[in-house]
């Protein structure tokens, strides 16, 4: 008799939805890499009243409402967790879930290591990327579970330059304690094990000084004092500067019959940097030795795990040395407001969603991944809560509908039954 009763009944209907709706945003306001949903109503057909070319109509209320996840950029918060990243633009990490072997899409990114060296999310789905195989990392391949090399050694690196940057006293004499200056640096063999040559400076004439590289005794075999493993002279010119030997000239340090077993090997000594300038002077100054340098290094153990900007992993080891072991795969959706919530912060593709398109970060419209960073909620505390007052309003003014509807109705009956 009153169609007012199901439109103001679709109305409470469609408001207890919304507040539903807001309600969830409000509680994810700090879930890391959250999107918002925003209601949309629309309105149910007409109902045509009376003849001619323009009937009246009367309205029959609210449909059921609908649910759009905003994906818009979250604010970026730095934690410096070196297992927290965050995508700043378009894009979603890739996880599979272990339990269904189903690839599922994120913006969370609190990532962690298992017991096994797999990189996981927070509830235990395993992120997908690329891992480095013979030391190259291949974007272009198929993407597969992050796996890190615990406990994994890299071999020693023998020393092939060194370099050191000194200064000669220009106001020694030949002969006297100032015309005698050495200077210490470490290298290493190729098993890794540290050897310190001892390079000896000695005054032989004006602007000309001899030198001398040693190893201890007891690095080598045989007995006695080893002969030196390179000598030669150095010549300056009244400013200085060194002139003999010229640069691209190194001197071979020749280090053979290692204790240790280790292989004979030649050591660059390189008395110029690479643009052709003098690591060695002779200036009015006490000599002395600043800016040892040598690329060896002895084997090492990985010591640390972290991902960097971009989305590279990159494992620190004991001996000071870096690598890179995996990259991040990101996933560029064309319709993600098409995408399924499954809980966890993850989403699944649903029939409408576009194809993936995955690579790498920043490449292929993907959006940059930032280190040691996290994706805050969309959620809008101010804005929710308008909403909530808004839905909540609505849902009175409905329920006073239903009631006046009531009482008409009592009114029209009594009409019949005095």
């Amino acid at each position: 008799m009153f169609p007012a009763f199901s439109t103001a009944l679709s109305a409470l209907n469609a408001d207890s939805a919304a507040i539903d709706v807001t309600g969830n945003n409000l509680a994810n306001l700090n879930t890391t890499g959250f999107k918002s949903s925003q209601v949309e109503f629309s309105e149910l057909m007409s109902q045509s009243l009376g003849v001619g070319t323009n009937p009246g109509q009367v309205g029959l209320g609210v449909g059921q409402i609908q649910t759009a996840a905003m994906y818009t950029q979250g604010a970026i918060t730095t934690t410096n967790a070196p297992l927290d990243v965050a995508i700043q633009g378009n894009g979603f990490f890739v996880v599979n879930d272990p339990s269904t072997n189903q690839q599922l899409y994120t913006r969370d990114g609190i990532f962690q290591v298992d017991s096994s060296g797999d990189l996981q999310t927070a509830t235990g789905q395993y992120v997908q990327g690329w891992n480095e195989v013979n030391g190259v990392v291949n974007t272009n391949g198929p993407v597969g579970n992050i796996h890190l090399p615990l406990g994994a050694t890299i071999p020693a690196t023998p020393t092939a330059n060194m370099s050191m940057e000194i200064n000669l006293n220009a106001e020694a004499t030949t002969g006297s304690t100032q015309g005698t200056f050495s200077a210490p640096i470490q290298v290493y063999d190729s098993l890794g094990a540290a050897h310190t040559l001892t390079v000896t400076f000695t005054q032989t004439a004006a602007n000309t000084w001899s030198y001398s590289v040693t190893i201890p005794a007891t690095d080598v075999t045989g007995t006695g004092t080893p002969a030196p493993l390179a000598t030669g002279t150095l010549n300056f010119d009244s400013s200085g500067n060194l002139t003999s030997p010229k640069a691209g000239a190194p001197v071979a340090v020749k280090i053979t019959g290692l204790a240790d077993g280790a292989a004979d090997q030649t050591i660059n000594w390189n008395l110029f940097d690479g643009s052709g300038n003098a690591l060695v002077s002779q200036f009015a100054q006490a000599s002395a030795l600043s800016s040892p340098q040598q690329d060896g290094a002895a084997a090492g153990q990985i010591t640390n795990v972290s991902l960097q900007n971009g989305g590279t992993i990159v494992a620190t080891y004991s001996n000071g040395k870096q690598a890179t072991v995996g990259q991040l795969a990101i996933a560029s959706i064309g319709n993600p407001e098409t995408l399924i919530s499954l809980g966890d912060n993850n989403l699944q593709p649903s029939a409408t969603t576009a194809q993936a398109a995955i690579g790498a970060a920043n490449t292929g419209g993907r959006g940059q991944v930032l280190a040691g960073s996290l994706e805050s909620s969309t959620s809008d505390m101010a804005t929710e809560f308008t909403n909530l007052l808004t839905y909540e309003r609505s849902y009175q003014a409905a329920s006073r509908v239903i009631t006046t509807s009531d009482q008409l109705l009592q009114e029209t009956v009594n009409l019949i039954h005095p």
